[in-house]
């Protein structure tokens, strides 16, 4: 039975496809902690803190390494009190860019880096 967020979507609802591991798990998904302070969204558009390694929204004003998009939040995660585990795409997958959440006013030329960001990790974003 799917899992269906606050709105009314289902959890991982910008999926388009994805791919499957070997041992018939998911390849495209990882498991990494949203940083405290957040109240994640499936579907939200993050970066990777470089000195603690805990994924966040993206901010593309940030010199930390959360101004590179690095994944995109699976589920709805409420971390707004402490650091939660979560799963994210990290890898090899096609995402519907009108369901992603991106952060709010993005620049033109700040999304396209982002989505250019993300086709490096094999994740494409489409129309």
């Amino acid at each position: 039975m799917p899992v269906f967020t606050d709105d009314g979507r289902r959890e991982g609802d910008y999926e388009m496809s994805g791919s499957a591991g070997a041992t018939g798990g998911m390849r495209s998904r990882d498991q990494g902690i949203l940083l405290a302070g957040t109240v994640g969204k499936s579907g939200m558009v993050v970066g990777l803190v470089t000195a603690s390694g805990k994924y966040t929204p993206l901010n593309t004003a940030a010199a930390d390494g959360s101004q590179t998009a690095a994944g995109i939040l699976f589920s709805n995660v409420d971390a707004s009190a402490a650091d939660k585990r979560a799963v994210f795409h990290v890898r090899e997958m096609e995402a519907h860019d009108a369901k992603l959440i991106w952060p709010a006013g993005i620049s033109a030329p700040n999304k396209a880096a982002a989505i250019a960001a993300l086709k490096t990790k094999g994740i494409i974003v489409r129309t």
